[in-house]
């Protein structure tokens, strides 16, 4: 089949190089002529892992191109894919310009029937408005399709290929068994396609992200009266997971969410309620619990110092929102790292992907470390802010000698308490009473 996947970010590019590999012509469009360019040269502008290896290969089977023109692209293509980005407004609502200028744009091209699907994550209510809107700038037939996507940054790919389900918001039986068609080699193995009505849909997006950070808020209140009443999260944590019906995904206490979807959805949710009268009591707590745990964090840092960290220098392994991405959109060490800086603190950074988009947030203010240990050197602590694997199994005699204190804060949780204070090192985690 024939497609146009119209934006490259994470969303777009991964969702054309994945429906290309399923044997589709597809045409991905930005109008990013500079990005445009290094695809096309085989330079990916995000990393995430696969995906370099995917489009090169489709490039090459010529089933995947890039190109600015997309009145070229709708006019070649029965399904469009609008998966441009929707940030948040100043009022935390979604901002829907770019996919009306897409839809527009959409519709001054069509020259006959076409599927427009929205993967971008919208509003309840969107495609009801973008088909009225569409109609009016078009005499084609045209279908409007919700298909949220649920790709987890750094195996998105993976997801993509392999997915739990897919979700099919149409109220057109035309449209439907199409997006049926696409999706079906993605299903060699029983058949995961959940079709539903158009707003149900893209409810459906808003509410698993906004689950999944709730779950992530609670373990994280949890493990904070942990710390005070003397009980330890970890064990918690197991034995609440063991629980079939709450499970063990998202329950790790940590530095809370970050990233492109749950901080934007959660608060994009919180005005969806507040615009159709339900206030969202529950969601504006786990928002609030969220910004409170990366500053509970830094306060750690501030107690151990006795409230004065000036000119103290702070290691800091873990820049990106989370492992196997570049991505630091909303991450806890832009707000850890600034809380300390603020009071007057020195950082020696390292992340092996995301130095680039740090630059951005900090410029010079920090010092950008070539190496996990070179950062360590004569530093007053480690701060532990991503799990990257690398991160996992370190050197720590090296490690002590190179701090100037053998101190660690781990926002992941991720050492083993008794082994460090075994090798002589002081240690802080989340979640753990004295």
């Amino acid at each position: 089949m024939k497609l146009a996947v119209i934006g490259t970010g994470y969303v777009g590019l991964v969702a054309g190089a994945c429906f290309a590999d399923m044997g589709n012509e597809v045409i991905c469009v930005d109008n990013n002529e500079e990005k445009i360019k290094q695809l096309e040269n085989g330079i990916i502008p995000i990393y995430e892992p696969g995906l370099e290896e995917l489009v090169k290969s489709n490039v090459s089977e010529k089933r995947l191109c890039f190109s600015t023109d997309l009145a070229d692209a709708v006019k070649k293509s029965q399904v469009c894919f609008i998966a441009v980005g929707t940030p948040q407004g100043e009022d935390g609502s979604a901002d829907l310009q770019y996919v009306y200028t897409v839809a527009k744009s959409i519709a001054d091209a069509m020259n006959e029937y076409k599927v427009i699907v929205n993967k971008s994550t919208v509003p309840v209510g969107t495609a009801e408005k973008l088909t009225e809107f569409i109609k009016q700038n078009t005499s084609c037939d045209f279908d409007v399709v919700s298909n949220p996507e649920f790709l987890k940054q750094g195996n998105a790919v993976e997801d993509f290929l392999s997915p739990d389900r897919v979700v099919i918001g149409s109220n057109s039986d035309k449209a439907t068994l199409l997006m049926q068609e696409i999706y079906s080699p993605f299903f060699r193995t029983g058949n995961r396609i959940i079709v539903m009505d158009v707003k149900s849909a893209e409810m459906t997006k808003y509410a698993s992200n906004t689950f999944l950070a709730t779950k992530i808020s609670f373990m994280n209140e949890i493990a904070c009266l942990c710390e005070k009443v003397g009980a330890d999260a970890e064990m918690v944590r197991v034995g609440m997971s063991t629980d079939t019906r709450i499970g063990n995904k998202f329950l790790f206490p940590g530095l809370g969410y970050g990233g492109s979807c749950f901080p934007k959805d959660v608060s994009a949710l919180i005005n969806i309620g507040h615009e159709n009268g339900c206030e969202m009591d529950i969601i504006k707590a786990v928002n609030a619990r969220n910004r409170e745990q990366r500053l509970y964090f830094a306060e750690k840092v501030l107690e151990r110092f006795n409230n004065d960290i000036k000119g103290k220098t702070f290691a800091v392994w873990g820049l990106a929102f989370k492992p196997k991405t570049n991505d630091m959109r909303e991450a806890p060490a832009i707000t850890i790292i600034n809380y300390l800086l603020e009071k007057g603190a020195k950082i020696q950074a390292y992340d092996p992907k995301a130095f680039d988009n740090a630059v951005l947030h900090f410029g010079d203010k920090i010092v950008y470390s070539k190496s996990a240990y070179s950062a360590l050197e004569n530093a007053d602590a480690l701060l532990l802010l991503t799990e990257w694997n690398e991160f996992r199994r370190p050197n720590y005699e090296k490690m002590k000698t190179l701090l100037k204190n053998p101190v660690i804060f781990d926002g992941r949780n991720q050492y083993d308490e008794k082994r460090l204070s075994e090798k002589g090192f002081e240690y802080h985690c989340i979640g753990k009473g004295n």
